[in-house]
């Protein structure tokens, strides 16, 4: 019997904690008041050594010192960093924010910033309680020079990354990222653990209740379910698909007689649904933000083709990774024999990634001549299917570039590198 829950939703719960701002900086303010702790155990430790003893003055100078700048420095790296967020939003898209949000640099600046300055203050209470001897002051000492010199390398790696967070660049090398992960997570599992989808228009409809996106499928829980009443689920949806109530999430199939009055509401609760798309399950929704940076930037607004050219790039590299050969599938590869996954296809991920590009960009020559040079890469990698949306998209590019383009010598560049040449 498979457990309730899977290592795939304990990552999901875990990915939904970490994206949370304060988590890191509440787990340092705990280590920073658990470190003051530790110098006190040092007085209760003969060590057998000759204690050098500390001046009070020195630690309660660097202590105040401490004190008074951390708690600046921490207010500025907010504001700074709510500064980054708000220009990854405007100057990519909006769905970027969840991506900027979780740098793992400007959580960890924030974490030590805050934590020092609880160290310090938990520190000079205990100082002014006369809570340390002689062995603890030292201890104390040591611990407050590793916090100074932990602040000031934090510090100066956080300010290298702050000159870029927030830079359009920056975010889409950093969507690239979080979609070349799920991706590739796919890649080597199209239907994520389960049974390929074979059994189409047959058992009883489960029908979403509520409006939103799929987040999550804990295909483990739905496995036990399974297996507990001898039934077979097919998904009739992925992470990513919209739904609202009567939109069919499932078909049950049963293997043995049921009563009419079945409850599948224990099939409904693990589909996790909420309002807005998440990376993690979704490789779609990756290429859907790097199109929507693509567009923005080509919006007479912004007019930045070469951004647009830059997220052609990524698309390019994210889809010959997808058509590399999968590694060997071990024995648990397909280990929830009871619920059949529909994959998705390539036609999709390719209209998902170029139709904006293809239709925003079809007036400027620059960009419409890189889309056909990835384009006809694409068709090129060794995958028959990847071919043949390469030229459809091809295709489709070159007939929106004829009736955007004024001039004519501009649409035969066009044509040039185009996959019907």
């Amino acid at each position: 019997m498979l457990t309730r829950y899977s290592s795939d939703h304990l990552r999901f719960l875990y990915n939904r904690l970490k994206d949370k701002l304060w988590v890191k900086p509440l787990w340092m303010c705990i280590c920073s008041i658990l470190a003051v702790f530790i110098a006190k155990t040092a007085d209760h430790v003969d060590i057998g050594l000759y204690i050098l003893p500390i001046s009070l003055k020195s630690i309660i100078a660097l202590l105040e010192i401490m004190s008074s700048s951390m708690l600046v420095i921490a207010t500025f790296s907010v504001g700074s960093m709510v500064s980054a967020y708000a220009s990854a939003s405007t100057s990519a898209t909006p769905r970027s924010f969840s991506v900027v949000v979780s740098d793992d640099v400007s959580k960890n600046a924030l974490s030590r910033f805050i934590g020092s300055f609880i160290f310090s203050i938990v520190a000079l209470t205990a100082i002014n309680n006369d809570f340390f001897d002689v062995t603890g002051l030292l201890v104390l000492f040591v611990l407050t020079c590793l916090v100074f010199a932990l602040v000031i390398l934090t510090f100066i790696r956080w300010v290298d990354r702050l000159a870029r967070l927030g830079r359009i660049g920056n975010t889409v090398d950093r969507i690239e990222e979080v979609a070349m992960k799920s991706l590739l997570h796919l890649r080597n599992n199209p239907t994520r653990c389960g049974a390929p989808c074979v059994d189409t228009g047959q058992g009883e409809p489960v029908v979403a209740t509520s409006v939103g996106y799929v987040q999550h499928l804990d295909l483990s829980r739905l496995q036990h379910w399974a297996e507990e009443h001898s039934s077979v689920v097919v998904l009739a949806v992925l992470p990513g698909a919209f739904v609202a109530p009567g939109t069919v999430l499932a078909s049950v199939i049963h293997q043995k007689q049921q009563s009419d009055d079945f409850d599948y509401r224990a099939v409904l609760a693990i589909f996790q649904i909420g309002a807005d798309r998440l990376f993690d399950d979704d490789p779609r929704f990756g290429l859907v933000v790097l199109s929507e940076i693509a567009g923005k930037a080509l919006s007479p607004a912004v007019n930045d083709p070469g951004s647009a050219i830059k997220v052609i790039g990524s698309l390019v590299r994210l889809f010959v990774s997808w058509s590399e050969p999968v590694p060997e599938q071990d024995e648990h590869s397909s280990r929830y024999d009871r619920v059949q996954v529909p994959e998705i296809t390539i036609d999709e991920m390719f209209d998902d990634a170029f139709t904006a590009i293809a239709r925003d960009g079809a007036g400027c020559v620059e960009v419409a001549n890189q889309l056909q040079k990835a384009l006809s890469a694409l068709s090129m990698v060794g995958d028959e299917g990847m071919k043949q949306a390469a030229k459809r998209h091809s295709e489709l590019a070159l007939k929106r570039c004829k009736l955007a383009m004024n001039l004519e010598e501009d649409w035969q560049q066009v044509e040039k590198s185009s996959l019907t040449q």
